[in-house]
């Protein structure tokens, strides 16, 4: 008896030239693409260190430790705004990112399946609110209800504390310092989430077989474990307080000042470059200024920036590591 012969599935013959000749386009092509990346963000360097040229050469370092911000005497200094951007973005970390992690431990170790995704998704559309709204909303709802109940009462009960006397206008450092903290909760609670989802199930069924509490295991497994993670999700949400510009110009109070109390009107980097720059202040040291304020503003979201990637890239590397 024959038995015919099976033949294999025939081997397709591919032509060496054209697979590195793709290989090599392709190779080009990615990295054209990063390299266009890095020459935009040198031209922008660059425009602002050209235009901002006057202001550099006239005021020096000592730009950055002036507190006076005078057009009429062509004093100009950033110490002023520097303090409002950095209050404001502590209190908006002060304030947001404990939310933003009770958001995220809810999401993923409590929150049952029928309602994990919706709030996820309802999560994810609060970043999605243009940041005007924001500001309206601060306008009509925030600042009177800080004004007439929030404020009065931290001034009763903290009132012995210089960071909490003198006038109440519901415009300040501390309400532009809560629109923020809302404005990041989104991102925080978003990338916190991301973090615990990379937690290893072993890890938490580890910490419940030797009889930890749900909390237990989520404070010693989950929480440690993703501790890497949520740091650098607090730091990108830093990032987004410090270039946030419309929303804190309409509730900060727009002062050139540098106000020891958080009831205190004040201004951030963002705001005072969104005020002035429309001024029509072509060619003059103010305007020079002005970019240069820019220019420090760029310079500082991108060092909080790169170390929050860097941060949130390491708990990736962890969880890759875990895996293999």
């Amino acid at each position: 008896m024959v038995f015919p012969l099976r033949r294999g599935p025939r081997k397709v013959r591919k032509n060496p030239d054209a697979s590195s000749w793709g290989d090599a386009l392709f190779r080009l092509g990615s990295g054209a693409a990063g390299v266009v990346l890095l020459v935009l963000l040198g031209l922008i360097v660059l425009v602002l260190i050209v235009n901002s040229g006057l202001s550099i050469r006239t005021f020096g370092p000592g730009f950055l430790s002036n507190r006076i911000w005078d057009p009429n005497t062509n004093q100009f200094g950033a110490l002023a705004f520097i303090y409002g951007t950095v209050v404001t973005s502590a209190l908006a970390l002060l304030l947001g990112v404990p939310v933003s992690i009770g958001i995220a431990i809810f999401l993923v170790e409590l929150a049952p399946g029928s309602l994990r995704m919706p709030l996820t998704y309802v999560v994810e559309l609060l970043a999605a609110i243009p940041s005007v709204v924001y500001g309206l909303w601060g306008i009509f709802v925030l600042v009177p209800v800080m004004a007439n109940y929030v404020e009065p009462a931290l001034q009763g009960a903290l009132g012995f504390l210089p960071f909490f006397q003198g006038p109440v206008y519901g415009y300040g450092l501390l309400t532009g310092g809560v629109v923020l903290a809302i404005m990041i909760i989104p991102t925080v609670a978003s990338l916190s989430r991301d973090a615990l989802l990379a937690v290893p199930q072993s890890q938490r069924e580890a910490a419940l077989s030797l009889g930890a509490t749900r909390w237990e295991s989520t404070r010693m497994a989950s929480l440690r474990y993703a501790r890497s993670g949520i740091f650098g999700a607090s730091i990108l949400g830093l990032g987004r307080a410090f270039g946030e510009t419309i929303a804190v110009t309409m509730v900060i109070g727009n002062a050139n000042e540098i106000p020891v109390s958080l009831f205190g009107p004040a201004q951030t980097l963002s705001s005072a470059i969104a005020k002035q720059v429309l001024e029509g202040l072509q060619g003059s040291l103010q305007l020079s200024a002005i970019i240069e304020l820019a220019l420090v503003l760029l310079l500082v979201t991108l060092v909080v920036n790169v170390f929050a990637r860097l941060m949130v890239w390491r708990v990736f590397g962890e969880r890759t590591e875990a895996v293999g």
